[in-house]
């Protein structure tokens, strides 16, 4: 479930409305964003499945005027290290001049009779600030099928620090445009942040 609004009450609720240790979790988030008046915030709770065990995860994030603040949840069983049930939560505040990317890939059903302003059946949002970069690699070759030189290799690298994955079968509509919306907040602020004379 994801709620998105740009009040701190709101935001308070929508972690308390997620159920998922919300004292926890609005603690650490609240205390990452001091004092700032909020822009935009979207909660959005995970339910996986391993193996025997339903594991929670929940990630807020929040724009104020001048960062990104990502929070993540997640609870674990007994383990060698804990004899009980525990949660770990983490906060990462990021300055909106370090986001290098914002990127919304968007899943449309019937593209050939898609409406503007219709809401996409998925929405993957991956923002990147450069503490996490994947590299995708494989053998170069040229263009003789004869050739058995070592060309090296060829490869990408991409900027990959978060990525929230939202659909309207399971989190509904609602969510989907929230997600949407939070989107496009993050790359005005992000592009206000990059233009000439800020």
């Amino acid at each position: 479930m994801a709620k998105t609004g740009t009040t701190t009450q709101g935001l308070r609720t929508a972690i308390e409305r997620s159920g998922y240790y919300p004292a926890l979790v609005a603690e650490a988030v609240e205390a990452a964003v001091g004092g700032e008046q909020i822009a935009s915030y979207v909660v959005h709770q995970e339910t996986t499945f391993d193996a025997n065990e339903v594991r929670r995860h929940v990630t807020v994030l929040v724009l104020t005027a001048h960062r990104f603040i990502v929070s993540h949840t997640d609870e674990q069983t007994a383990d060698t290290t804990s004899p009980t049930p525990y949660a770990t939560t983490s906060t990462e505040s990021v300055k909106l001049d370090r986001i290098s990317s914002v990127v919304v890939s968007r899943v449309v059903a019937n593209p050939e009779s898609y409406t503007p302003g219709s809401l996409p059946r998925e929405v993957v949002l991956t923002i990147g600030w450069g503490a996490v970069s994947r590299i995708d690699l494989e053998p170069a070759a040229c263009g003789d099928p004869n050739c058995e030189a070592d060309h090296g290799y060829t490869g990408s690298s991409t900027a990959d620090d978060l990525s929230l994955r939202v659909s309207e079968a399971g989190d509904g509509p609602d969510t989907v445009r929230q997600t949407l919306a939070f989107a496009q907040a993050l790359s005005e602020a992000t592009a206000a942040t990059a233009a000439p004379g800020r």
